[in-house]
């Protein structure tokens, strides 16, 4: 986007506890807007795994890759045990957001160990079954809808009960966010932990 986000009061409540509704499958485009900025959820297959925060290193590594592939600038990204919200603005003329998942995702599972379960049409297929095959993916459409999901993603470990303040999750965009300027360091009572601005998440 094209403005700065603007500083959001830490005790003004938050409106973005609503569940984003996901589309019938039978009728499923993609929204692909040259150049925009996208907001993804992206789950693992078993939704009881902790296996994104356990083997975080090899997310960023896939994530580092597919970027050196095919660059895209990461807004916000929060990780947590079985899944994933980030926002992401491609380069101008690019709408190829599902080329760079199926990268970060073939690159993650190659680089963990076997043994996840695996439905007979995964097995046929030769597919690990480390991924949902399907992610969710809204078009952001204006500075208020970005700001919204920006807040919805720092808010997300709070709302699975991970943790009491958004500052206490490690995963999270928010500690570079705060170094940027974007957010106060007390909103949704985060206070940064010593040295964790480094990551994008």
């Amino acid at each position: 986007m094209s403005e700065a986000l603007p500083i959001i009061d830490p005790h003004l409540p938050s409106p973005l506890y609503a569940k984003f509704p996901a589309p019938r499958m039978t009728d499923y485009r993609r929204n692909r807007v040259p150049g925009g900025t996208y907001f993804f959820t992206v789950n693992l297959a078993d939704r009881r795994s902790d296996l994104l925060v356990r083997r975080i290193d090899v997310l960023r590594d896939a994530v580092r890759r597919a970027r050196a592939r095919a660059p895209f600038h990461i807004d916000a990204w929060i990780v947590l045990p079985e899944h994933m919200h980030c926002l992401w603005t491609l380069p101008d003329g690019d709408t190829d957001f599902s080329m760079r998942w199926q990268a970060i995702k073939t690159a993650f599972s190659r680089n963990v160990p076997p043994g996840e379960y695996r439905s007979a049409s995964r097995i046929a297929k030769g597919e690990r079954g480390v991924w949902q095959r399907r992610f969710w993916e809204h078009t952001i459409r204006d500075d208020r809808d970005y700001a919204q999901h920006m807040d919805y993603i720092h808010l997300n470990p709070i709302k699975h009960g991970l943790v009491a303040s958004v500052g206490n999750w490690p995963y999270s965009s928010f500690h570079r966010c705060v170094a940027m300027g974007l957010y106060l360091p007390g909103w949704g009572g985060g206070a940064i932990e010593p040295d964790a601005a480094g990551e994008p998440w």
